[in-house]
């Protein structure tokens, strides 16, 4: 009974809670973002580079030629999809500006502490005259 007890307490700590909220929201703003990465920017992005699908870019290895990677890998052809990696880097490029953005608004957001100045003590010195005079008395 003592491991299912310590295994109880250790999943009501505050940093597991905490830990499980925040994997949970992750995966929502995940979906948030994912979603503005591929509905809103990069069919502009497409625009841009002219409708090019990065995704479909390829090389093939085995010096051949195919129309579209369906075909390469139909053929069994060995691909290099160098695209995917494109896309992925433009993916990671997006999202990270994006969470900086979300962040940034957050921080500005919360309330700034206010620092109370700490009084300052009496100096060594003025402690030392103040000792001096003490034991002249």
């Amino acid at each position: 009974m003592g491991f299912f007890t310590d295994f109880k307490a250790s999943l009501m700590k505050g940093d597991v809670i905490s830990l499980a909220t925040a994997v949970v929201i992750g995966a929502a703003f995940g979906k948030i973002v994912g979603s503005a990465v591929d509905d809103v920017i990069m069919p502009i992005i497409g625009l841009l580079t002219g409708g090019i699908d990065f995704t479909k870019k390829f090389i093939t290895l085995d010096g051949n030629s195919y129309e579209t990677l369906a075909k390469a890998k139909e053929a069994g052809a060995a691909v290099i999809t160098y695209g995917n990696l494109v896309q992925a880097v433009i993916n990671f490029v997006i999202i990270a500006f994006f969470i900086f953005v979300v962040l940034r608004a957050v921080e500005k957001m919360r309330k700034k502490e206010e620092v109370v100045p700490v009084p300052a003590g009496p100096t060594q010195e003025q402690l030392l005259t103040e000792i001096r005079d003490l034991l002249k008395k």
